[in-house]
């Protein structure tokens, strides 16, 4: 039996949070041999790899650059007709492959679809910095001039994806540019019905507005930087 939707989960010495992330998949409401997992390493160093065998269909080391590489590995090793992505630091809720296929299979028209986040640590500054952000995803959204897909929740009709290319290899502003690609061959859509709890790690460690500037920096820089590291960042 073919999967229904393969989920891509780019990782990178995470053996802190892969486990969590992968059992919180592995109890979907849809049954288990309908979807696929697919673990997709840059090299750990770590137990990632080895903590991620337990739940995943596939891990492998990845072979192109950068997490939009790592993408795009998985979605080549592929079996679904859909394609899902997250981040090894996130909770998936039980719903949420269920939920993904409902959208796109009641929208035909519809080749991305994405969601909102909450935080998985605890206190109000944490909501209100992620409540700020899904009003900018929204604003983004309804006002046709931003699509903020964020990697860690976002779902591709697989033919579309591959048309495109998939993700393009750059540091930062890759889930931001694929939009832009992709709303040229059918409809971006953005629902608050799939919504993951995503890390905040990063804003602890670094700063939010220090982490914000860094990854804006970036983006105007065209995803690229020989100034500042966005991604594989190391974490306390």
């Amino acid at each position: 039996m073919e999967p229904r939707i393969s989920v891509v989960i780019p990782t990178y010495n995470e053996e802190d949070n892969i486990s969590a992330c992968l059992e919180s998949l592995s109890k979907q409401t849809i049954p288990r041999e309908e979807y696929e997992l697919i673990v997709v390493d840059g090299g750990s160093a770590d137990k990632t790899r080895e903590f991620a065998e337990k739940y995943a269909d596939r891990v492998f080391i990845q072979k192109s650059k950068r997490v939009g590489g790592a993408r795009n590995d998985g979605a080549e090793a592929a079996k679904a007709k859909i394609l899902a992505t997250t981040d090894a630091d996130c909770l998936i809720p039980e719903d949420w492959l269920e939920t993904i296929l409902a959208i796109f299979e009641n929208n035909p028209d519809t080749v991305q679809l994405y969601g909102t986040v909450a935080p998985i640590e605890p206190g109000i500054k944490h909501k209100i910095s992620l409540i700020l952000a899904n009003v900018f995803s929204g604003l983004g959204y309804y006002t046709h001039t931003l699509y903020y897909t964020l990697g860690c929740n976002t779902a591709f009709r697989a033919e579309a994806y591959h048309s495109i290319g998939g993700y393009k290899c750059i540091d930062a502003g890759d889930d931001l540019e694929i939009a832009q690609r992709m709303r040229k061959i059918g409809k971006v859509r953005l629902s608050t019905k799939i919504k993951v709890r995503f890390s905040m790690r990063r804003y602890v460690q670094f700063g939010t507005l220090k982490s914000l500037y860094i990854w804006l920096y970036i983006v105007i820089k065209g995803g690229n930087s020989a100034k500042y590291t966005y991604a594989r960042q190391k974490y306390k």
